[in-house]
């Protein structure tokens, strides 16, 4: 089956562009990022921004990114995957990472979450890396296994580049 990705979730003010591979089955359904409970990922900027963004609803979530300076998109467009796993993934056509980028102008890194979107994502953006921070993230799927601290340890590397807000 064909999935599609959502919209990036930007503003003028992103100085870092989280990117994932592409929305799980979940997500997809209730057309929200990271909408199954199982994924951290909402716990995991929890801990980024300090702010508790899983009680949140979803367009104060956003609101709340936007505000921190912390964009969402993903490196697939659309691809066909049976279920929700990236190693599923097959015949993707990749979003346009540089338009998006390119216009954005206090972007200042790139963070990839979960080995799938750092392979793909970084030959989507080839010699450009350079200009930006890039951070490789484990991944906020349950799939991967790594101890949920462990994470939110790797992702608060995440508050050096953000807006701080007073």
């Amino acid at each position: 089956m064909r999935k599609k990705c959502f919209a990036p979730v930007v503003d003028e003010r992103t100085r870092l562009l989280v990117l994932g591979s592409l929305p799980g089955e979940k997500s997809l359904a209730q057309g929200e990022y990271y909408a199954n409970r199982q994924n951290c990922f909402w716990h995991l900027m929890s801990s980024v921004i300090d702010a508790d963004l899983v009680t949140m609803s979803y367009g104060h979530k956003l609101d709340e990114l936007r505000r921190c300076g912390i964009g969402l998109w993903d490196v697939v467009a659309e691809a066909t995957r049976e279920g929700s796993l990236d190693s599923r993934i097959r015949a993707h056509e990749k979003n346009d990472l540089l338009g998006l980028i390119q216009s954005l102008p206090e972007l200042k890194a790139i963070a990839f979450n979960g080995a799938k979107a750092l392979k793909l994502g970084l030959k989507v953006i080839g010699s450009n890396a350079e200009q930006f921070s890039l951070l490789a993230l484990p991944s906020s799927s349950a799939a991967y296994t790594l101890a949920v601290s462990t994470k939110v340890e790797r992702w608060r590397a995440l508050r050096d580049v953000l807006i701080v807000p007073t």
